[in-house]
């Protein structure tokens, strides 16, 4: 899971694939237990993009599907600066995440679409926003940026034209959003090998 956030939430974005056990898109809200930690970690990453990852202990994605007979409520993780599969170091090992509440929760199709437009849905809290894009497509891309919001921005999804698999222009994203250029802060995750 990508990890992301600050002082105004934390949050965790399963990393998919087109296969199961890992064809679902899951964005969750959540909370360190150790209060402490919590602090800490939400202190390291506020504001920034640098790329954080959960590597999870294992368990059925589908127990954080809306209406799940066993609800995942909590789970142990190693919180890992950069992607935990390609180099990250961890920063702190057998945390417990606490899930507040499930965002986004999709079962992605395999079958091959293209979709010319991408839609990106805005999480967080205040003015410390994200927007991740809805996988929709495949090929396709998983793309994560923090949007800092002007006072009483609308929460509504925005939809801009895709460029193949390119990531998109910060550009069309704030003009999407009706928000200055300097209002996207960053990309805090964008791939597209796993999801070919």
């Amino acid at each position: 899971m990508a990890l992301f956030g600050g002082k105004e939430g934390l949050y965790a974005s399963h990393l998919p694939m087109f296969h199961a056990p890992h064809d679902y898109q899951v964005v969750l809200q959540l909370h360190v237990a150790d209060a402490r930690l919590d602090a800490a970690l939400r202190s390291r990453l506020d504001g920034k993009t640098a790329l954080w990852t959960v590597d999870p202990e294992k368990f059925e994605l589908d127990r954080l599907a809306p209406g799940a007979a066993d609800p995942l409520r909590q789970f142990k993780a190693q919180l890992v600066l950069g992607h935990f599969e390609q180099g990250g170091k961890t920063q702190y090992s057998d945390a417990t995440l606490v899930v507040d509440k499930v965002l986004l929760f999709r079962q992605l199709s395999p079958a091959e679409k293209l979709n010319p437009r991408a839609t990106y849905v805005q999480i967080g809290n205040g003015k410390q926003r994200y927007l991740i894009k809805e996988i929709d497509s495949r090929p396709d891309f998983d793309h994560i940026v923090s949007y800092r919001a002007a006072s009483h921005a609308p929460y509504a999804p925005v939809t801009i034209a895709k460029s193949g698999m390119a990531e998109p222009d910060a550009r069309a994203l704030a003009a999407a959003l009706q928000a200055v250029p300097s209002a996207i802060r960053g990309t805090v995750y964008f791939y597209t090998e796993d999801l070919r």
